[in-house]
């Protein structure tokens, strides 16, 4: 919990600075790039986390493997090691994709089915939420064969359960009521 505030408050630092110098957007893009190259890469991951590490040997590490990173993201690798603070670095990305979104306007909205959607039904899923929300909207689709059915949309604190799965566990409810 306290590292996902300090990973938080690292992000909005990381926002202020670089809406400031009119550079947010390439900064997400880093920002995505590593989310997505840590969370990939469970052997990269592990170097991040294990505190036998030197944070000097992290830092010369993340700057090579991102080396076509923005002047500010690789500031935060120096700020990071600094503080000795490496362990948040994905938490970091991901809150900071989190904000920058927020920042201009658009709203994820998860949606999780049993199977994977094609173009066309992604299509009208993004058509119908237009309609729910007056934001720009992105879609970050999740396949869970578990829900059976249906789908689950979540945009924002909000949620709607449209699964198989949660209709029968509604019904076992009441069948054993």
């Amino acid at each position: 919990m306290a590292s996902t505030r300090a990973a938080n408050r690292y992000a909005k630092a990381i926002l202020d600075l670089a809406t400031s110098r009119g550079i947010a957007n390439t900064v997400n893009q880093d920002m995505q790039t590593i989310a997505t190259t840590v969370g990939g890469n469970l052997e990269l991951s592990t170097f991040i986390q294990n505190p036998t590490i030197n944070v000097q040997a992290k830092e010369s590490a993340l700057l090579e493997i991102f080396t076509s990173s923005n002047g500010v993201t690789k500031g935060l690798f120096h700020l990071l090691f600094e503080n000795k603070r490496f362990e948040i670095l994905e938490t970091i990305a991901q809150q900071y994709s989190v904000l920058y979104d927020e920042s201009i306007g658009v709203e994820v909205a998860q949606v999780t089915t049993a199977f994977p959607m094609d173009a066309s039904l992604e299509a009208k899923v993004l058509a119908k939420i237009a309609t729910l929300s007056n934001k720009k909207i992105t879609i970050k689709t999740n396949v869970d064969p578990s829900i059976i059915g249906g789908f689950i949309l979540r945009i924002g604190d909000q949620q709607y359960n449209a699964s198989v799965a949660n209709r029968l566990q509604v019904l076992k409810r009441e069948l054993s009521n």
